[in-house]
């Protein structure tokens, strides 16, 4: 799935009023990014595996510990900041 698909995906996701583990495909997972307001992304199961997003989970579990105020992982960054980490993750 394209980087672009994916992102068009998770925002439209954002804008239902309920959302469910059935709104995401297998093989990806939901995470809340923002500094002051939170967007939902659904992104691949395989971003685990790379060392610039498991730097943006240990500031995840710096942060927030295990207790993630939006339900699901939170990650404090800004948004342009996971925009630009996860595309270049769509590249390799």
């Amino acid at each position: 799935m394209a980087f672009r698909q994916m992102l068009r995906r998770s925002l439209s996701s954002e804008r239902r009023t309920t959302s469910t583990s059935a709104d995401i495909p297998k093989g990806h997972f939901a995470v809340y990014v923002g500094e002051n307001e939170m967007k939902r992304f659904v992104i691949p199961l395989s971003y685990l595996n790379n060392p610039s997003f498991q730097e943006l989970l240990h500031h995840a579990e710096e942060e927030f510990g295990f207790h993630h105020p939006m339900g699901g992982i939170t990650i404090p960054c800004s948004e342009e900041l996971f925009m630009d980490i996860t595309s270049r993750m769509c590249r390799t």
